[in-house]
């Protein structure tokens, strides 16, 4: 059933969710009450000229707006995100997903597997990226990514390596910027980084586009004919209403889930009008329910 996907999307998006703000703010605070690090120079308040922290703050402001979303879909019967939401979740994703990989392959290698992803990093470099990434491509599915997402997903790490490069390359500390902490000048000739970097998290957004539209099509994608024919809309309606019948409450107002019976006609081939389908699922449940 279509009802039945769209509801465990949103559990799995709202479990993902829960648990992506969680480890963000885990690994924030840990950050900000280490004020002092042998391994790394930027602990306390100066955690957040890290890339690590703004991607995953970016990430997880993204699924705490997923969050009331998800808690309404379940209510209505419909999970449903925004079109902007969906673009903001695949700029926040493209960016913890170039963390994770900046940290496996650039400082793992140079600084150790271990310290790496230990203590704060666990949740920064490695638990928030990895379920954002997952979450981004099977479960917060709702809408068809275009190419145009892909290069708005460029704009924090752009804005993020420019200032970077001014502040750790033309500044540097002597003079009151920042220390090369990701050592991309200081093992590296700045130019391979700066032509790396763009291209790389472009990579990385387009393959989140093709996962997402993968599972958004897979969604909603009308294989066989009868199955999705006008009969198999009223069956569906019709199932909604008895269930929703059988947990409705005495005495409560019936609410009727517009929105979902909307997303089944425009995943069904039939000439069902929103009024035909809303009588028809009020009429069932008038006759399943209690008085």
């Amino acid at each position: 059933m279509l009802e039945k996907q769209n509801q465990k999307e949103g559990h799995l998006a709202f479990i993902s969710a829960i648990i992506v703000i969680l480890c963000t703010c885990a690994g924030v605070v840990m950050n900000l009450t280490t004020l002092e690090d042998e391994n790394f120079d930027h602990m306390g308040i100066q955690t957040f000229c890290m890339f690590t922290v703004n991607s995953n703050i970016l990430v997880a402001i993204g699924m705490s707006l997923v969050v009331p979303y998800t808690i309404d879909g379940l209510r209505k019967r419909y999970f449903h995100l925004p079109n902007w939401l969906v673009t903001f979740l695949l700029a926040g994703t493209t960016s913890v997903t170039l963390t994770f990989l900046v940290s496996l392959f650039v400082l793992a290698p140079f600084k150790g597997f271990v310290l790496i992803f230990t203590g704060s990093r666990f949740f920064l470099h490695a638990v928030a990226p990895i379920l954002s990434f997952i979450a981004f491509s099977f479960f917060l599915s709702d809408h068809y990514v275009t190419f145009s997402d892909c290069i708005l997903a460029l704009i924090p790490v752009f804005i993020y390596a420019s200032v970077y490069y001014i502040l750790a390359v033309k500044i540097g500390p002597e003079k009151g910027g920042w220390n090369d902490f990701y050592g991309f000048n200081t093992y590296l000739p700045i130019y391979i980084p700066m032509l790396l970097i763009l291209p790389i998290t472009f990579g990385i957004a387009c393959l989140l586009r093709f996962l997402h539209n993968r599972s958004f099509l897979r969604l909603r994608e009308v294989t066989v004919k009868d199955e999705f024919s006008e009969d198999y809309l009223k069956r569906e309606i019709a199932d909604l209403a008895k269930q929703n019948a059988k947990e409705d409450r005495l005495h409560t107002d019936i609410v009727i889930p517009r929105r979902f019976i909307k997303f089944l006609i425009e995943n069904t081939d039939n000439d069902t009008t929103l009024r035909e389908a809303c009588i028809l699922y009020l009429n069932q449940f008038l006759d399943n329910t209690r008085f």
